[in-house]
């Protein structure tokens, strides 16, 4: 599959994903949420890999998970606490925002890394990745405005601030990723597998102090969409992935162009949890497209 198409599709699932746990999230409790979702990953790689042990050959090349070393099982297990510590803060924001707001600040991750990148390693963003920076925190001062609408105040709600921190954690991912695909040569069933299987065990001591009442909880209902959840991910993670990895794949395009899920989940939230103000929202939601794209391509 071309890599442009690859992205277009990850795109397409990962705007399905922010839908699938917004609804899986919208009056639940999180952190069963956040483990069960993660025990359909890490069990549905399991499965694969126990394939060529049962029937050698049978396995497509593509979904191969190679054998590790301890340090390359360090490696992975670190990815996963930096995913773990964005969707801890994620999934909680996303319960109590609108998805119509949430996914344009969870859009700006390219925005905050080339930030990262000025700010830690001083770098010198060029113009055009100055006027992209420009335009996305215009959109969100704008998206901002709108928010507040909605009782959503950017500058005090505690999650919007919980939205931002998961952004700078997916931003660190992003990076990590970059370094595993394309320095440390991992195959994307590799990364992919271990890092939901670690996922899982590291969400497992958060779900047993959730049953066991550590703390003042909400109670959890079983939601199909948590199932969804993981099956949108596991195919846009694996399609972004694989895209990354082809020959002639051009990072800031791929990156772009994966932003395209903000559109999906924009609209799905105005369809299908009837949120407010669309079309107050929609020139900040295309501000901040344009913006990323101007970041990413600069």
């Amino acid at each position: 599959m071309h890599w442009i198409a690859a992205s277009l599709i990850s795109a397409l699932f990962l705007g399905c994903y922010d839908l699938c746990t917004k609804h899986a999230v919208r009056d639940n409790a999180v952190l069963p949420v956040l483990f069960l979702a993660n025990v359909i990953s890490a069990t549905v790689w399991l499965a694969l890999m126990a394939v060529p042990g049962v029937l050698p050959g049978a396995m497509p090349a593509a979904l191969v998970v190679s054998a590790l070393s301890f340090t390359q099982h360090l490696q992975l297990l670190l990815k996963s606490t930096i995913v773990a510590a964005s969707w801890v803060c994620t999934y909680f924001a996303v319960k109590h925002l609108p998805v119509s707001l949430a996914a344009p600040v969870r859009a700006t991750t390219p925005m905050w890394t080339l930030i990262g990148a000025v700010a830690l390693l001083g770098e010198r963003p060029s113009w055009l990745e100055g006027v992209g920076i420009a335009i996305t925190l215009g959109s969100f001062v704008a998206l901002s405005f709108v928010g507040a609408r909605e009782g959503v105040h950017f500058h005090r709600d505690k999650w919007i601030w919980f939205l931002v921190l998961g952004t700078l954690f997916g931003a660190v991912s992003g990076l990590y990723d970059k370094f595993l695909l394309s320095r440390a040569g991992f195959s994307v069933a590799t990364v992919q597998s271990w890092f939901s299987i670690y996922l899982a065990l590291l969400f497992l001591p958060l779900a047993l102090g959730w049953k066991l009442r550590w703390w003042p909880r909400h109670v959890f209902h079983w939601r199909w969409s948590i199932l969804f959840v993981s099956l949108a991910l596991l195919v846009a993670d694996f399609v972004y992935f694989s895209a990354l990895r082809e020959r002639g794949a051009l990072i800031s395009l791929v990156a772009s162009l994966r932003r395209g899920s903000l559109l999906v989940a924009f609209a799905g939230g105005l369809l299908f949890f009837g949120e407010k103000n669309g079309r107050q929202k929609l020139p900040a939601v295309i501000g901040v497209l344009i913006g990323i794209v101007l970041t990413v391509v600069g």
